[in-house]
């Protein structure tokens, strides 16, 4: 059983143009689509499409048009919301070009954080994994994350691991943390999400300077800066580096792999959330580091493969080598 948390879930409206965006023109578009979503949503979705248990842990109003979207074969624990869940828009064109807007997304109030930090502790005993995914929301504190880890393993008679898939203060408070709470087991940033957490945990950084570094190498500074928390704050880092493939770090070595020939990419809407859920598939199988990275990368390069708001299944997996190298 893997259990994910979406403290922030979105309506994601996504439009597909006829043609690359062109900001301050007028344009046509060849279809819209809606669909329930936030990053814990999307890697339950993925989960269970490739028969693994998952369940979604999310705040929702009872009245909210969200919850009519949500798949009928996903297994759910909701809690009561005050509002509708925030709607994020999606500008995909047919070069495989997105552009999001996501909004903040509206208050849950003190009450509905304390449940909601009791529902994922419920949830998550005896579970194999707790994945805490995406945003807070707009009222929560930057440590929320941080209290749901501490709360679960304290409370929980069976306690799961823990993956993080956030970015900004949110994952900075769980690093941070790590002396009182103890390292997570996984987490997964994008190359400029790493930048960042770095820049925010590691006094005197520069933010603009590691940056640039991921920009002008993207493996190789990846690399290096997994290293300022691995393993000491989380034990193993999957990176993802868009199209130069995914990075696996953890306390025996760090691995590289690139992306399966043929792929081609239509839209990266739920590729990173596609990417953990399968590190997630691939660990519950036993399997090592090259082939839990092999299947991070599988996953992810297939829901990039798909249009729209589509998420892999199975028979979208490419088939294309994964090539996976060891890094000194």
């Amino acid at each position: 059983m893997i259990v994910t948390l979406t403290a922030n879930p979105a309506l994601d409206r996504t439009i597909a143009l006829d043609a690359p965006l062109a900001p301050g023109e007028v344009q046509s578009a060849s279809s819209v689509q809606e669909d329930a979503a936030g990053k814990g949503v999307n890697v339950a979705r993925v989960l269970g499409a490739f028969g693994a248990e998952a369940l979604a842990v999310l705040p929702v109003a009872d009245d909210d048009p969200y919850r009519r979207l949500l798949p009928p074969e996903l297994p759910v624990r909701t809690i009561a919301a005050p509002a509708a869940a925030r709607v994020n828009l999606a500008l995909t064109d047919a070069a495989g070009e997105t552009t999001k807007i996501n909004l903040a997304g509206a208050p849950l109030g003190a009450a509905v954080v304390d449940a909601l930090v009791d529902a994922v502790v419920h949830a998550a005993d005896g579970a194999d994994w707790l994945a805490l995914c995406g945003s807070l929301p707009a009222d929560a504190p930057d440590d929320l994350y941080a209290r749901i880890i501490a709360e679960v393993r304290r409370r929980a008679a069976a306690p799961p691991r823990i993956a993080v898939d956030a970015t900004g203060a949110a994952l900075a408070a769980v690093v941070s943390a790590a002396d009182e709470i103890g390292p997570v087991d996984l987490v997964k940033p994008n190359e400029h999400e790493l930048a960042q957490l770095v820049a925010d945990i590691v006094p005197g950084s520069d933010r603009g300077a590691l940056l640039a570094e991921v920009r002008g190498d993207a493996v190789g500074a990846s690399a290096r800066l997994a290293r300022r928390i691995v393993p000491i704050a989380a034990r193993t880092a999957l990176v993802t580096l868009g199209g130069d493939g995914a990075l696996l770090v953890d306390a025996d070595g760090i691995w590289h792999a690139g992306i399966p020939a043929g792929v081609e990419v239509r839209s990266t809407v739920g590729a990173g959330d596609s990417s953990l859920a399968g590190y997630l598939l691939a660990e519950l199988r036993g399997a090592d580091a090259a082939e839990r990275l092999r299947s991070a990368v599988r996953c992810g390069s297939a829901t990039a493969s798909l249009p729209g708001t589509r998420l892999a299944t199975p028979a979208d997996l490419p088939s294309g080598d994964i090539p996976v190298r060891p890094l000194v």
